[in-house]
């Protein structure tokens, strides 16, 4: 490690001390398996002369390793049937069961083309009125969006659990042919012909060989092993995205109204990775492949797993070949919040997104006996409702002991059913999912549920469909309860639900859940890039799949509410979609910048959002950009644009040796020119300057825009004053004559007062019509 790395490192050590967390974040060790999948990464333009197709040069390749310790069955297998997947088109490489010393033996020999040998990696699903929250209605959809869907069809390509076709968000009503450009499939299997497919649904496919060759076969009675969706996340974001106008939606009555995706006139491919062991990196990387095979121009990837390096991370390597094919990939930045540095999929080309609130909730009420009322929220709608003129005894389980108590948590067992029969149990947020806590209470015979949040949820309230009534209520109001449960002598409540109310202020909210920078990798790439609508939002279901999700909920629904990144993901997917649909030349980066640069950082009482975890307001870490806003997104004015090899020449900063630069190259004649002086000068649409000499004194960075407005304009700056630094900007005017040309800027950033903790401001170029906003951030890295 370079005394560069060091700093930066014991920056983000102090940054996570100052609140008492473990710095430690990729500790987990690796369980050696034998034989197990790897993903090995090619460089095609060293294949040898003497092999006709790369296929032939992979299995070549897995015979050529010898292991002198033993012979196994493995080893006499044909290396042929090894391999589970070749890549072709984003990337090249293949996938195939090794063992660990062949694994080994593999990296370490210097076989010609072999560029890295990764083990295979489980990752994880990170888990409507959005559109009028957007600002995308019904009205806007007809007078703008669909004339530029009419003259360029999007598909964007989900990768998920898989998609169910009967849903009427699928209809392909009033759609025309499908593209002739389309190299996609419908692939057919248990429960899923070719007919499920349609002008909505274009193309369906499933990959599963590396889920099998880990966890076995998969169980075709008790699951499809088919694009048709068991478990109900697929369905949901593929909905999200580019699901069609379907009027009187709704949750057991909550959020009626017309629920349609982003998009509703895209077409929609569905990739189904994620089976219920988990979603495999092989198989993750064989569907990014097919997808930028097939031709999709835009992929929304609600799932991620560890951040390590670049070149070491999977869906990374993949995104980056799929964006060099002109595919814009949003993925979700996981739900590990509010934990600082919980990102994942942090690389520079693709869009992270997080997750905010929406201005509708569910309010449900908690009065207590005492006669105190609390507000929470609730998605109940059942027979069991709790009578409002009649008190009910409640009753808390949770000792006077600092550590948790499985009995607060109403974990399955801990529950004593002659202690909680015809009560309302109090239960703390955390360790089992929500609605199974609900579950115990009902197991256990208690008529009611109070589930309050712990110091980890703050106030986020997430709604939930309860299987008995139940009220999730915020940390503070938590404590009062537990306070009034421990101390009446016969403490009694009632609960209520008021169903769905709008216009909720203020709006949005940053989630708690969502996933907080600073990036762990690169300090001066800002993440996450933007925050989009990820709480409490209604799409469509699964047929299979409950509600709640849990095998004991035999209810069924056309619509289910959820919340997550995985759900604020396809809304910026789906967005993307209609931008590339109006501007369809317009590169991967050039997408980003437009939702960055027109994101917004003020709720709808005009102050600076929110963060529900902390009630203060939000960061960029936090929220990135700001909010998007589609409309705006649509004609920004000025794009950063970033080339395939501005990326690579980022790439090149990172102190990545050439064989590892090799995974994102497709040839080897590719080589770093350095044009980039550090990370900090990629022209990303947000400006981090990391201050690194000591004692810390100036540093400059460039940016160059792209006029995409009117051809005969002039810009103007203005930028935030910080406490820190003075920041001067050359020049502070941009004229330009023509559309598409370029101009460039220098930022120098002074040092005037080093500051302890990072500085957020921005930078905003206006010319009377258009705001071009970059958000900056200014570290300075602690002394050695």
């Amino acid at each position: 490690m370079d005394r560069r790395s060091s700093r930066r490192w014991r920056f983000l050590s102090l940054f996570l001390t100052a609140l008492h967390l473990n710095p430690s974040l990729c500790s987990a060790a690796a369980t050696k398996v034998s034989p197990r999948t790897y993903i090995i990464h090619m460089a095609k333009s060293e294949m040898p002369g003497s092999f006709s197709h790369h296929r032939e040069w992979y299995a070549s390749t897995v015979r050529s390793i010898t292991v002198a310790s033993s012979s196994t069955k493995l080893e006499a297998e044909d290396p042929a049937r090894r391999i589970l997947y070749s890549y072709e088109t984003a990337f090249h490489g293949f996938a195939a069961r090794l063992s660990e010393a062949e694994a080994e033996q593999l990296e370490s020999s210097g076989i010609p083309g072999v560029v890295s040998v990764l083990p295979e990696t489980v990752y994880e699903l990170h888990t409507t009125r959005s559109p009028e929250f957007l600002g995308i209605g019904p009205d806007v959809s007809s007078s703008v969006w669909s004339s530029v869907l009419a003259d360029h069809d999007a598909v964007v390509g989900v990768l998920d659990t898989g998609i169910w076709p009967e849903s009427p968000s699928f209809s392909d009503k009033g759609m025309g042919p499908v593209p002739a450009r389309w190299k996609g499939a419908c692939e057919v299997g248990r429960d899923f012909k070719r007919s499920c497919c349609n002008r909505k649904i274009v193309g369906a496919r499933i990959f599963y060989r590396g889920y099998e060759a880990s966890a076995g076969s998969i169980n075709g009675t008790s699951e499809f092993k088919s694009p048709r969706d068991q478990d109900g996340h697929g369905t949901h974001t593929a909905a999200t995205v580019a699901g069609a106008a379907v009027p009187g939606a709704d949750l057991f009555g909550y959020a009626r109204g017309t629920a349609r995706g982003m998009a509703p006139r895209a077409r929609v491919a569905a990739y189904k990775v994620c089976w219920t062991g988990g979603c495999f990196s092989s198989d993750i990387l064989a569907a990014v492949d097919r997808a930028v095979a097939d031709g999709v121009d835009v992929l929304s990837i609600s799932l991620g797993g560890g951040v390590s390096s670049y070149y070491r991370d999977s869906l990374s390597v993949a995104a980056f070949g799929a964006m060099e094919m002109g595919v814009f990939v949003a993925c979700s930045a996981g739900n590990g919040g509010p934990d600082p540095i919980s990102l994942t999929n942090v690389s520079p080309w693709i869009t992270t997104v997080a997750a905010s609130t929406m201005d509708r909730d569910f309010p449900a009420t908690v009065e207590l006996g005492g006669g105190a009322n609390s507000t929470g929220v609730s998605l109940y709608r059942g027979r069991r409702n709790l009578s409002a003129q009649r008190q009910y005894p409640v009753v808390y389980m949770g000792g006077n002991s600092s550590g948790p108590d499985p009995r607060s948590l109403c974990l399955e067992g801990t529950l004593d059913p002659q202690a909680v029969a015809g009560k309302i149990v109090l239960c703390d947020r955390g360790i089992s999912p929500r609605v199974q806590k609900g579950q115990v209470v009902k197991d256990a015979g208690g008529v009611g549920m109070i589930l309050a949040n712990t110091a980890a949820n703050g106030e986020e309230l997430v709604a939930d469909s309860h299987l008995l009534p139940a009220v999730a209520v915020g940390e503070a109001a938590g404590e009062v309860i537990k306070r009034y449960a421990k101390s009446a002598p016969h403490p009694t409540a009632t609960l209520t639900f008021q169903g769905t109310k709008v216009g909720i202020r203020p709006s949005p909210v940053v989630a708690a859940f969502s996933s907080r920078g600073p990036n762990f990798l690169t300090l001066e790439i800002l993440k996450p890039d933007v925050v989009a609508p990820g709480v409490n939002i209604l799409a469509a279901w699964s047929g299979a799949a409950s509600p709640s999700s849990l095998a004991t909920d035999r209810r069924r629904v056309g619509f289910n509410i959820l919340s997550g990144t995985s759900m604020s993901c396809p809304h910026v997917g789906g967005v993307a979609a209609l931008i590339k649909a109006a501007h369809p030349e317009w590169s991967p980066a050039a997408v980003k910048s437009a939702l960055m640069t027109t994101a917004y950082v003020h709720d709808n009482t005009f102050r600076p959002l929110t963060d529900a975890a902390t009630g203060g307001p939000s960061t960029p870490y936090d929220h990135g950009a700001g909010h998007i806003r589609p409309l705006k997104a649509l004609d920004p004015g000025l794009v950063y644009d970033i080339t395939p090899d501005d990326y690579f020449e980022f790439l090149c900063t990172q102190k990545l040796s050439p064989l590892q630069l090799k995974v994102f190259t497709k040839s080897s004649n590719r080589t770093c020119r350095h044009t980039l002086a550090s990370a900090g000068d990629l022209n990303y649409p947000a400006i981090s300057a990391v201050f690194t000499e000591q004692p810390a004194s100036a540093l400059s960075l460039h940016r160059t825009v792209t006029n995409v407005g009117p051809p005969a304009s002039t810009y103007r700056v203005k930028v935030t004053p910080f406490k820190g630094a003075d920041v001067i900007v050359e020049p502070k005017a941009l004229h330009f004559t023509s559309q598409k040309q370029r101009l460039t800027y220098r930022v120098s950033f002074r040092t005037k007062s080093p500051q302890s903790a990072p500085e957020f401001g921005a930078l905003t170029w206006t010319d009377g019509v258009h705001s071009v906003r970059s958000a900056v951030v200014l570290t300075w890295l602690p002394p050695l």
